[in-house]
């Protein structure tokens, strides 16, 4: 498609990048009635929204420079939440500006900012960067705002999200009352309206996210797990998808700590973005993502944000996002550019609910699904597999002599089935999960009944969460006073002052008998109190229930109410009308 509506110093460099045709964005803000106005522009993340704005602001570019590259004082500014993001803008608009000449400035924190005043001396058309370090350049009096054509605030919603609201307004307090102002944000929150209707004029409001806000280039899961299944949905998903660049998106840095180091020992190749990494910890990790050293990356949203990975096509909420906005913004780091992602929600079958409501809010159709079996594993393994091996490949002469000596030794078969062995051991291995369907949960639950514990006894154990106990540390305890070994013990359920755990009928006579020769008291654990449970943990703790409430009944009961009233022993005394003043009068008497 050619691009006879624009200049050709831009129409070109978007030929050579495979535009076939403009987003729905980039046309929307060069429309005639978008014409030199100021902007409120809803887009989503991917939508081309750094093409967008530097068309926008083309035309007052390429009238202001003409002929000449280098200018006295910036004409146009762009402010990004993060240090990638800025750095992303700042490429974009090299190769779409490559024909005109025009210098761009990047500033932003973790960055030699002497360098960065250099780089403004020298003359740049265009200045993109964070708010933190713009400002500090313009309180230092090395930006020159004041022959700004037009300022961009690309996702405006997150950066006043990150507490960026005071460097916004000191930078365009510091610009023309002239300037057109370009505001894109994925969500309208109160705070963007306000910060628009204070420093746009006239604006025209373009909402192009209203009518696919779930992204037509990502197709979206939700994996409906048990809690305590959650890592291992998270590895069969990676391992089903084989993802070339996937995220793991977690709530709070220690989780991300913690699934980090788990996935780090099941053998993925995995890097950490949180808020404890420096910069230089964020830059090496995004570099061996774009190396291909590392395909996966935990993060936690703030962390992620601005993040341009082009081969990523894998998201997983492995915490459910606090609300819609969130999940538009994680979700939108795959998808882009016509590129197909998928977006996974990990969904404890506890919060469906809640998971069917914020998409249903964000309109937002999801698949739902359990997730990939190792069945479902392998079967997409041997494919991948025959596809790699059956693709056309050339082989050094050095190849092909160590295979003909191979193949002396071996048969083909045992050849074959090394390479298989060799492809499949460096591979991290599936995990086998509940089926969340009623049937399969029943299927599992008698799949995971051990033999011999048909029939069985419940014990009592006077030790429970508030003193520490756990499964690990009652266990040795059981076994030595009652002199079985670990194989014997059934179910262990630890409740708040006291656990219960299985014994076979078969033994539970001699178990019993053991507990009453090994009670001691001389040493303090044998003194705990273990003893047959009538009840099982359940009628336990229903029972605690009931006796609780009994219990604070008689006490109200026993305690009487007390009096009120004039005149009753305790109660208020009789009201006896506004007491008068018995001090001096103030001021002068008079006469």
């Amino acid at each position: 498609m050619s691009f006879d509506f624009l200049p050709p110093v831009l129409a070109e460099p978007l030929a050579e990048r495979g535009y076939t045709a403009l987003t729905p964005v980039q046309a929307a803000v060069i429309a005639p009635e978008a014409q030199g106005r100021d902007l409120v522009v809803s887009a989503q993340t991917g939508s081309g929204k750094t093409v967008a704005f530097g068309l926008a602001l083309a035309d007052a570019l390429l009238a202001e420079t003409g002929n000449v590259p280098l200018v006295e004082r910036p004409l146009a500014l762009i402010v990004a939440p993060t240090r990638e993001l800025a750095l992303q803008v700042s490429r974009e608009l090299q190769w779409l500006y490559a024909r005109v000449g025009l210098r761009i400035a990047t500033c932003v924190g973790g960055m030699d900012a002497s360098k960065e005043r250099r780089n403004l001396r020298g003359g740049p058309a265009i200045v993109v960067g964070t708010p933190g370090r713009l400002r500090d350049h313009l309180e230092r009096g090395a930006l020159d705002l004041s022959a700004l054509l037009g300022v961009v605030l690309d996702e405006a919603d997150e950066m006043l999200d990150m507490g960026f609201r005071d460097d916004l307004e000191a930078i365009l307090d510091a610009t023309p009352d002239t300037r057109r102002t370009l505001l894109f944000s994925a969500t309208m929150p109160r705070p963007i309206v306000t910060l628009a209707e204070r420093y746009q004029k006239d604006a025209l409001r373009l909402a192009l996210a209203g009518q696919d806000r779930g992204h037509g280039d990502i197709a979206y899961q939700a994996i409906v797990v048990s809690t305590s299944e959650i890592e291992n949905a998270v590895v069969n998903l990676l391992r089903f998808h084989e993802a070339e660049t996937a995220i793991l998106f977690c709530a709070t840095r220690d989780n991300v700590r913690h699934l980090h180091a788990t996935l780090q020992e099941r053998g993925f190749a995995v890097v950490a973005l949180s808020g404890e990494h420096s910069q230089s910890e964020r830059n090496h990790a995004l570099q061996a993502l774009r190396d291909r050293r590392a395909r996966v990356c935990v993060a936690t949203d703030v962390a992620a944000r601005g993040i341009d990975l082009p081969t990523l096509s894998l998201v997983v909420h492995v915490e459910i996002p606090r609300d819609a906005e969130t999940l538009q913004h994680r979700s939108g780091r795959t998808g882009r550019a016509g590129k197909k992602g998928i977006a996974a929600l990990i969904v404890p079958y506890n919060r469906r609910r809640r998971v069917e409501s914020m998409l249903g809010g964000a309109r937002i159709e999801a698949e739902w699904m359990e997730a990939p079996s190792p069945d479902a594993i392998r079967e997409r393994d041997r494919a991948r597999l025959m596809d790699r091996l059956i693709a056309p490949q050339e082989f050094e002469d050095e190849d092909r002599t160590l295979a003909a000596e191979l193949m002396e030794k071996l048969s083909p078969e045992d050849i074959a089935a090394a390479l298989v062995r060799g492809h499949r051991s460096a591979m991290p291995q599936p995990e086998e999960l509940m089926s969340q369907t009623p049937e399969g949960r029943e299927a599992a639950k008698a799949q995971r009944h051990r033999p011999g514990f048909e029939d069985t006894v419940w014990f009592r154990i006077a030790v429970g969460r508030r003193q520490n106990a756990e499964p690990r540390w009652l266990l040795p305890l059981i076994c030595r006073r009652g002199h079985i070994t670990r194989n014997e013990i059934g179910a262990i359920k630890v409740g708040q002052t006291e656990a219960h755990f299985q014994i076979p009928r078969a033994i539970a006579d001699r178990f019993a008998d053991a507990l009453r020769r090994t009670a001691r008291t001389e040493d303090e654990q044998d003194f705990i109190l273990i003893e047959p449970a009538p009840e099982g943990p359940r009628e336990a703790a229903r029972s605690n229930r009931r006796e609780h409430r009994e219990d604070r009944q008689d006490r109200s009961e026993r305690v009487q109410p007390r009096p009120r009233g004039p005149g009753k022993p305790g109660g208020k005394p009789p009201f006896k009308g506004p007491r008068k003043f018995a001090g001096k009068p103030k001021g002068k008497p008079r006469g």
